[in-house]
């Protein structure tokens, strides 16, 4: 057969295009990293538990599995033949997953749990301003800002009169601080779990088309259930853009478009099974 040169240079653009969201991902998980250990300045002290350390750079650890489960897929869906993964290839696969998994798993725990003590977060009784912790070592945070509490600021920190004190860290926030945290770790615990829906959806796709299933039904329904959750997903973004955290829409939007760039394979590959279905 003949090449088609527009094919070829539609296949490479397509592959310069997702290589290039891969990149700019792993960029994106170095500010994440250095955001991470920014704020465990503020909660983590000497002494604290591997749990607490691990809730606090759970969004770092976070990143790391979905960079392990798109690289499984991608190989999946793109490298690998279906017919020709070996047994030791397929094991090592499911192991992966899993490790993977577990890592997102903890997210949602981390997620919950810190949701929990903002809503748990006991008024401090003893302070009616923020400068009557000056020298103390306390923190206050307003929409994931944190800042050391200090004679040059406690002023401008806030003018309420009522502070939380958020776990048994040694940060407050004042009441519109606390309905505006409860706010975006809502929206962070149900982005991690409609995130799970769409890998979820992708490894029953994947499933099917190693059974040479590329329509029907299931294929159908499984592709508008992906589209919902995208928009799902696209809206936790655009709720980010409106407090000001650009970056973390801008991480959503492209991790968005990685996963596209697993569903083009996926569409790629249905269109392979169709084609040898329909040769003689």
């Amino acid at each position: 057969m003949t090449p088609n040169p527009r094919t070829d240079r539609a296949e490479t653009i397509r592959q310069t295009i997702k290589w290039t969201i891969y990149a700019l991902l792993i960029v994106n998980w170095g500010y994440y990293i250095f955001d991470d250990w920014r704020v465990a300045q503020h909660t983590l002290v000497a002494g604290d538990s591997l749990r607490e350390y691990l809730n606090s750079y759970a969004t770092s650890l976070d990143e790391l599995a979905w960079f392990g489960l798109l690289f499984l897929f991608e190989a999946e869906t793109y490298w690998l033949e279906a017919d020709n993964i070996s047994r030791l290839q397929r094991r090592l696969i499911v192991v992966l997953r899993f490790v993977c998994y577990a890592f997102l798993a903890n997210t949602v725990y981390a997620y919950i749990f810190e949701f929990y003590e903002l809503t748990t977060a006991p008024i401090v009784t003893t302070i009616s301003s923020a400068c009557d912790l000056v020298g103390q070592d306390f923190s206050f945070v307003r929409n994931l800002a944190y800042a050391t509490i200090e004679n040059s600021n406690c002023a401008t920190l806030s003018s309420a009169t009522t502070f939380y004190q958020i776990g048994g860290d040694q940060v407050i926030t004042d009441t519109s601080g606390l309905a505006e945290l409860k706010l975006l770790f809502g929206v962070d615990i149900e982005d991690a779990i409609v995130w799970l829906g769409v890998v979820l959806l992708i490894e029953y796709v994947v499933l099917l088309q190693e059974k040479g299933i590329s329509e029907g039904p299931a294929i159908r329904a499984c592709n508008i259930a992906t589209m919902a959750l995208y928009g799902i997903l696209v809206c936790h973004a655009a709720i980010w853009l409106w407090k000001g955290h650009w970056v973390y829409t801008w991480d959503q939007l492209l991790w968005i478009g990685g996963f596209a760039a697993i569903e083009m394979n996926l569409s790629e590959w249905r269109d392979e099974l169709q084609d040898e279905a329909a040769t003689p």
